[in-house]
C-alpha cells in the first residue's frame, strides 16, 4: 500500500485497537478520516506493513491501520446564466 499512499491523501482508520507494540491506548478514532502527511518507508515492527504512516496525530502509525480513500471526482457545478438587468428610465 506504501506505494498507493502518497501526502495528501486520505485514509481510512479501520483498526484503532491498542498500539501493538506498548499496548497503550491510541487516539485514533476508527471509521474517521485522516490526511497523509508522510510516509516512512520503515517496517513496522509488528511486520504488517513495509511503511509507516504520519497523519498528525502523535507520531507514525502503523498502515495496516488504514485503507487508501478514492479520490473524490470533479463535479460540475451548475451556473446561473447572467442575465442583462433591466434599468428603469425615471424621467
Amino acid at each position: 500500500m506504501s506505494d498507493a499512499v502518497g501526502p495528501g491523501d486520505l485514509v481510512l482508520c479501520v483498526n484503532a485497537a491498542p498500539n501493538h507494540v506498548t499496548g497503550e491506548a491510541v487516539p485514533l478514532v476508527a471509521g474517521e478520516t485522516y490526511r497523509v502527511w508522510t510516509v516512512m518507508d520503515f517496517a513496522c515492527p509488528c511486520g504488517r506493513s513495509d511503511a509507516l504512516l504520519d497523519i498528525g496525530v502523535d507520531f507514525a502509525w502503523c498502515q495496516s491501520r488504514f485503507r487508501l480513500l478514492p479520490k473524490p471526482k470533479a463535479q460540475s457545478k451548475p451556473r446561473k446564466a447572467a442575465a442583462p438587468r433591466e434599468k428603469e428610465r425615471v424621467r
